[in-house]
């Protein structure tokens, strides 16, 4: 989102046309311990690559496909794509966003543009229902087709008809629900022989803008402050923008000019710079942008021209195909990527956390609450009002109960096995108002635990064989059948 100083974060575009990629997980332990890479953008909501970036802290946004936006109207269908494809994996996967279709204006598909806005709120009801609304917002990307009269920025409108039926609606619903107006502008694709230094940020005459009496050295800037002219114009220069794709491709058709490793190192590494400075952009100052690199990886089974399937930073096999200061600097670009690996248990701080298995059942993470709850721990973040009660499914619940207990127990492995429901992670899971413990003082005696819980003191008796409380297995009853259920989603 646009922001100030530090806040930006440089993302990118995880696609997957390509029949070379390493498995997902793979993907997700170099991004995470080889790169500073901490946002990607998924063209899909694939099970195996949310469940792979499943306790990364890896920022994650999905896409619904455009065929999918009239059935979204229906709010049954919503809730159902909610319930199948995010709630299965999160909070463990840290979803922040969902896009609806990708640059729907530029189908010019009436069914599609008809029902985007309907779509969208039709699935932002199903988060509300579902107690996500707070932590996972709704968009859709637009390429930069949606605009006319661009030059100078200042006069740049949006295409007459979309934008008093469609494009002001969808302002209106993203600034009521606090989300970006998402866009892809590419100065690759607007450049030509004799623009191609001001699209790469190179000394240049550059543009000015008689209107606004400001000058602009660069196309990314001329671009964004077009679109800001557009949304301003209709009373919506308050929605954040977000930088949904942009890129510059390593080669190209034969005699393609500025097509080379060398110039897609140059244009990447200044927009990275650029977003992430604080300098902003003319009619935008002081700003930064939360901005997403197309791609991550060369995709060789992209149709079109050669300069499809060369936007990638990486090759298949993770080598940079050049580097733009993303690589973290333990990490030489001629290491092979397995030898630089670290195991998720034990990052840096030593903090180690406990919580749930993607895929879990969710009876078993119910027996886990009430097991934990039931042992007079203190539950009390997860019951409702509580600092941890969002979102309310039993998956959240239970991440926060297990990791409770491990904590309490000594931050034993075999204290976050819950029937194999459990693993531990050294990313912490806290959020917001929501913390996580990362250790807490136990007492071992001769033959208890003394340990502090919402009831006061308590002291766990165990025998000395098995000096921790078992966590329960599938054959066991609950422990406390008269439970809370403000702890229980089911």
């Amino acid at each position: 989102m646009t922001g100030s100083g530090a806040d930006a974060s440089i993302g990118v575009n995880y696609g997957t046309l390509a029949n070379n990629l390493p498995p997902p997980r793979q993907v997700a332990e170099f991004l995470l311990h080889s790169t500073v890479i901490n946002r990607i953008r998924l063209f899909n909501a694939d099970p195996q690559i949310l469940q792979a970036f499943a306790h990364t802290g890896v920022a994650v946004t999905v896409t619904i496909s455009n065929d999918q936006i009239p059935h979204l109207t229906n709010l049954s269908f919503a809730q159902r794509w909610i319930s199948d494809h995010i709630q299965p994996h999160f909070p463990s996967t840290n979803i922040i966003r969902i896009l609806v279709g990708n640059e729907v204006i530029s189908t010019a598909n009436h069914l599609l543009i008809r029902n985007l806005v309907p779509a969208m709120q039709s699935l932002h009801t199903a988060l509300v229902s579902s107690s996500l609304h707070r932590r996972i917002q709704i968009s859709t990307p637009h390429s930069l087709g949606i605009l006319s009269h661009t030059t100078p920025p200042s006069s740049a409108r949006f295409r007459q008809g979309y934008d008093t039926h469609v494009l002001k609606p969808l302002l209106s619903f993203l600034r009521t629900i606090a989300s970006p107006f998402v866009v892809n502008p590419y100065p690759f694709f607007g450049y030509s022989p004799e623009t191609l230094d001001f699209a790469l940020f190179r000394p240049n005459p550059g543009l000015f803008d008689q209107d606004t009496k400001l000058h602009y050295t660069n196309m990314f800037d001329a671009q964004l402050d077009s679109v800001y002219s557009a949304m301003e114009r209709l009373g919506f220069s308050d929605v954040a923008i977000v930088v949904g794709e942009i890129g510059w491709p390593s080669k190209g058709d034969k005699d393609q000019i500025g097509v080379d490793v060398a110039t897609a190192a140059e244009f990447n590494r200044k927009v990275m710079d650029r977003v992430n400075s604080g300098t902003g952009t003319p009619l935008m100052p002081n700003r930064t942008f939360e901005t997403y690199i197309f791609a991550l990886f060369n995709e060789n089974l992209k149709p079109g021209p050669v300069s499809e399937r060369n936007f990638g930073l990486f090759r298949s096999d993770l080598t940079p195909v050049y580097d733009i200061g993303i690589l973290r600097p333990t990490v030489r670009a001629s290491d092979p990527p397995e030898n630089n690996r670290r195991s998720p248990v034990g990052g840096s701080s030593g903090k180690r956390w406990c919580v749930t298995k993607s895929g879990a059942e969710t009876e078993a993470l119910q027996r886990n609450i009430d097991y934990v709850c039931g042992l007079g721990l203190d539950c009390e973040p997860i019951i409702e009002d509580g600092p941890c009660f969002l979102p309310n499914t039993v998956e959240a619940h239970s991440a926060y109960a297990m990791n409770l207990f491990y904590q309490t127990m000594g931050r034993h492995e075999f204290d976050c096995d819950f029937d194999k429901t459990g693993e531990i992670t050294s990313i912490d899971p806290s959020y917001g108002d929501c913390q996580y413990q990362a250790e807490f003082t136990s007492h071992l005696g001769d033959s208890h635990y003394e340990v502090v819980t919402n009831k006061g003191r308590v002291d766990l008796e165990m025998d000395y064989e098995d000096p921790h409380p078992r966590p329960p297995r599938s054959s066991d009853p609950p422990p406390n059948p008269h439970s809370n259920k403000k702890n229980s989603t089911s």
